[in-house]
């Protein structure tokens, strides 16, 4: 097996690892796409456990991301990248400390877009660190869900129209990935508060907050509706599904879906767009 393939093949492992919400829909993908989109993804993840660390200082976090932004918009190098992580390898998870392998897994003729996301996606999370994740009103709120969400839905935009020349909207492509993120926030809602941090604008109640994932997700509908490749369609319709169900589930007071209700969400929708 040559290198490029054993990476591609090791990718799949740590997207299962890092997110099985995202490793079942994926699978529908046709092979070139699935491997581009798992890299893709990994890339995003490993700015997002920076981000997310719960033990890494601030400061820290703010020069990783704003460094790795910069090398993202140039040319990456990944000797740099490792001196860069260095110190904090004993904190740092694999997916982030194998940047550079998701990268090189890339199609050459895509990875420019995937990178600059990415580079995007690192400069707005560092502004979000400094500000320490305060949201006052709901337009930060939206340029806060932009850059750790919406991002990935217009980098998904970009790798449709590369594939097939499939052409969506870009700010429902952003709804798309914001309405997402709005369903995690809620589910997330108490544990966040627990360590002192609140995505909630000035003035809003869990109430509020359960519109405005509503309101994104039904553009997130009409998103999937212009999306005519069947199996991009159903790699789309998978995640919406599991978060429209996600959010009657905690209007209802549930925790979270069961194993077996997600497995039945995707039963159904594999039998409605009669794909396997």
């Amino acid at each position: 097996m040559s290198k490029v393939a054993n990476l591609q093949k090791e990718s799949m492992v740590m997207l299962k690892e890092t997110s099985r919400t995202f490793f079942i829909p994926i699978n529908f993908l046709e092979p070139t796409l699935k491997k581009t989109v798992a890299s893709a993804y990994l890339c995003m993840r490993a700015i997002d456990e920076i981000e997310d660390h719960p033990e890494m200082d601030d400061d820290i976090k703010r020069h990783l991301l704003l460094t790795i932004s910069e090398m993202l918009q140039t040319d990456f190098d990944r000797d740099r990248y490792q001196e860069l992580i260095r110190p904090y390898l004993h904190i740092l998870p694999p997916v982030t400390q194998r940047l550079a392998d998701w990268i090189s897994v890339c199609p050459e003729e895509i990875v420019g877009k995937i990178n600059q996301s990415t580079a995007i996606m690192a400069g707005g999370m560092a502004k979000w660190v400094e500000k320490k994740w305060v949201i006052h009103t709901k337009e930060e709120l939206d340029d806060y869900t932009y850059y750790v969400a919406g991002l990935v839905g217009t980098m998904l935009s970009d790798l449709w129209k590369w594939h097939d020349g499939t052409e969506t909207d870009p700010e429902l492509a952003i709804a798309f990935g914001r309405g997402l993120q709005a369903v995690n926030m809620l589910r997330n809602y108490d544990e966040d508060l627990e360590r002192g941090v609140t995505f909630v604008p000035d003035g809003w109640n869990r109430d509020d907050m359960f519109n405005y994932a509503n309101n994104n997700l039904a553009q997130a509908d009409l998103y999937v509706k212009s999306i005519k490749n069947k199996r991009i369609l159903m790699f789309c319709k998978v995640p919406l599904a599991l978060a429209h169900s996600t959010l009657k589930a905690l209007k209802s007071g549930k925790e979270k879906m069961t194993r077996k209700e997600v497995e039945g969400i995707v039963e159904q929708l594999k039998q409605e767009e009669k794909i396997d």
